[in-house]
């Protein structure tokens, strides 16, 4: 699980499109808090520590105390834009966060297993559908990833989001259960055939 991060920040007087660009050409990154029936509160962080906390990874599932003026606000991060040219943060925004609450975030797909596979020794290949799932979790106990095994997979076989263990109180946001990785036949061969071969060979 991702610890909590410190970030200051200092509040903005006004929002709009004008205001953000004053705040940019002071060195800051306009964002905005909002969520919890409380009114949107527009912030302002600092460049440079901002930057570094979106490039260090896990950024959309990190909860934040964000330090605003002396006022403590817990806030995971919900979406930022970034500069398509010179690939700097131009904009974040956060929702507030409290205990007991469920949120969603999205959480990397890790596959591990590839070396015990059975279609992998037979030359099949690892295929991932999907390299990350939505979760709903509490703020607290949010995942940096989940597993999918493919240990006991053979070919034409895949791992279903239902086949994996999820961290303590965390499920599914989507009832679907999504295909996250699949081992899939080498060019040339179909499932049947390499079980042919496979037979012929003992």
């Amino acid at each position: 699980m991702s610890e909590v991060k410190q970030i200051k920040a200092v509040a903005r007087d006004r929002a709009g499109k004008g205001a953000a660009r004053a705040v940019r050409r002071q060195g800051q990154v306009p964002a905005v808090i909002y969520g919890a029936g409380q009114p949107a509160q527009a912030i302002a962080l600092d460049f440079n520590q901002t930057k570094q906390l979106i490039f260090a990874g896990h950024f959309l599932t990190t909860i934040f105390e964000i330090d605003v003026e002396g006022q403590s606000i817990r806030a995971i991060p919900r979406d930022y834009q970034l500069d398509p040219v010179r690939d700097f943060p131009v904009h974040i925004d956060f929702l507030r966060v409290s205990a007991g609450q469920s949120i969603k975030v999205v959480v990397p797909v890790h596959v591990v297993g590839q070396e015990k596979s059975p279609g992998v020794k037979r030359g099949g290949t690892v295929q991932v559908v999907e390299h990350s799932v939505e979760l709903l979790v509490s703020p607290d106990a949010i995942p940096d990833y989940i597993e999918a095994s493919v240990a006991d997979l053979d070919i034409g076989s895949s791992v279903h989001l239902n086949d994996v263990a999820l961290p303590t109180g965390a499920k599914a946001a989507s009832s679907e259960n999504v295909t996250l990785v699949t081992v899939v036949a080498p060019s040339g061969m179909t499932e049947d055939t390499g079980a042919a071969t496979e037979g012929a060979a003992a």
